[in-house]
């Protein structure tokens, strides 16, 4: 099988690196002149500096080679999806689409495997997801990631396809649980963000954590989610990952939010769409997700994150 990215942010780019290990792979940029540069100065600096581009990786603007594959891993920003797929559907619909973005819809609420779906019915979808940072996987160091696939063939399939050398896929057919717990540890991350760039302590990032992977549990268990799922690479991995680093940009969001910085906010970060998704999704469901709305508080610029804390602490005891 023949293996295509659509998409050249880093991810996409990490994907295409550690998979040009197996044969050739394409990536495909939007933008002409973008592409030209990287595939001439085999790097793509503005993205992923300090990484060479394999040979076996070709990177071209046109779509027509782009997405002559049988496999199209879609590494664009989760609220682009859909404009993606429905300006190049011609040329993608009759391939095997994996999404490899995290996050909810903000417009309507759903997922990536649904928004695929959705514009193209017809299409074989899956998602690739889990605990990953693009330098790491660029790099050549080792990652474990779930893969999502309704059909436990087509998911076998794809699991051999596109494992590398360092890259493991885990498989599952919970697609539901895959895509919220992706999608909900942004949420968490930025949490988590704000209370160290407050200097408020290891102990609370902790606390945060904990709760927070509960709310994840209580949505996702609600939409019909295997708790496995959300204990394993997908949910609890990811939420260790994104919670803990500087090299996440949610985390370094809610960092920048605690310390009253500002933040560029031409970077994506996938969780603050997500955060007023959930939240909105959350009031549809009457489910109780304070962690949630005190971050879509902050963002909105509605609560400050000592009012924040201070309602979540204010909270009546329970138990756990």
């Amino acid at each position: 099988m023949s293996v295509g990215v659509i998409g050249s942010g880093a991810f996409g780019t990490a994907l295409a690196v550690s998979l040009a290990g197996n044969g050739p792979v394409s990536m495909w940029a939007r933008s002409a002149e973008q592409a030209s540069a990287i595939q001439r100065d085999r790097q793509n600096s503005a993205r992923l500096p300090g990484v060479t581009l394999p040979d076996q990786l070709t990177v071209t603007s046109d779509i027509e080679e782009g997405a002559a594959h049988e496999t199209l891993l879609l590494a664009v920003p989760m609220q682009q999806l859909r404009g993606v797929l429905t300006e190049y559907a011609a040329q993608l619909a009759p391939r095997t689409l994996v999404a490899c973005c995290k996050g909810i819809e903000l417009s309507t609420g759903v997922g990536p495997v649904v928004v695929m779906s959705q514009v193209l019915p017809q299409t074989r979808t899956a998602l690739l997801t889990g605990p990953s940072f693009a330098h790491d996987i660029a790099r050549g160091l080792p990652t474990a990631l779930t893969l999502a696939c309704a059909g436990a063939d087509p998911g076998r399939s794809l699991q051999h396809e596109l494992t590398t050398t360092n890259l493991r896929l885990y498989r599952t057919q919970d697609v539901i649980g895959a895509e919220l717990g992706g999608a909900l540890k942004n949420v968490v991350a930025i949490a988590c963000g704000a209370v160290i760039g407050a200097g408020l302590g290891d102990s609370a990032r902790a606390a945060l954590m904990t709760r927070g992977y509960a709310e994840m549990q209580r949505m996702a268990l609600a939409l019909g989610a295997q708790p496995e799922t959300l204990a394993g690479l997908s949910g609890f991995g990811d939420l260790t990952l994104t919670c803990t680093s500087e090299q996440s940009r949610n985390y370094r969001l809610g960092l920048s939010l605690g310390r009253g910085e500002w933040f560029d906010p031409s970077v994506t970060v996938e969780g603050a769409a997500t955060a007023h998704a959930v939240a909105a999704k959350a009031d549809d469901m009457a489910l109780d997700m304070p962690i949630t709305r005190a971050v879509v508080g902050m963002l909105d610029g509605k609560l400050t994150l000592t009012d924040a804390m201070a309602e979540l602490l204010a909270r009546p005891l329970k138990e756990e």
